[in-house]
């Protein structure tokens, strides 16, 4: 079975190494999947979960911020604006930062970053929603 290297780093530090069979990823365009000898590219990450299925046949999954990932034929780099493990995720967390977002933009008369207030509004959606689904892992 083919493999690819991936890194995933972040401010904090590194998060993730080692060889994956296939990776997922949150790109700005909408889900991107890559595998072995993926043609190069360099593009932006949005708020999302990241899979990575590995050789054993488990998949590690992490959430990030966003950042740029960067795909060579045997290698994968994140680079992460922020990142955490899924069992890093707190889901009552992500839902009071959610609905804390979304309650900033309900009250938009007041004199608020409307732009500021939309991208924590995508953020915390995208947190919320991950630790969801990764809940039951």
């Amino acid at each position: 079975m083919s493999e690819i290297q991936v890194n995933i780093v972040s401010a904090e530090g590194a998060i993730f190494s080692g060889p994956v069979v296939m990776l997922f990823v949150p790109a700005s365009t909408g889900e991107m999947g890559i595998a072995p000898r993926h043609a190069p590219l360099l593009t932006k990450l949005s708020p999302g979960e990241i899979r990575a299925e590995q050789p054993d046949g488990t998949t590690a999954s992490f959430y990030v911020t966003g950042g740029i990932i960067e795909i060579q034929p045997n290698l994968v780099t994140v680079l992460a604006d922020s990142a955490l493990r899924a069992d890093q995720l707190d889901e009552a967390a992500a839902k009071e930062a959610r609905d804390a977002a979304r309650a900033v933009l309900e009250g938009s008369n007041q004199n608020i970053d409307l732009a500021k207030a939309q991208a924590n509004l995508i953020e915390s959606e995208a947190r919320f929603k991950a630790a969801q689904k990764l809940k039951g892992k």
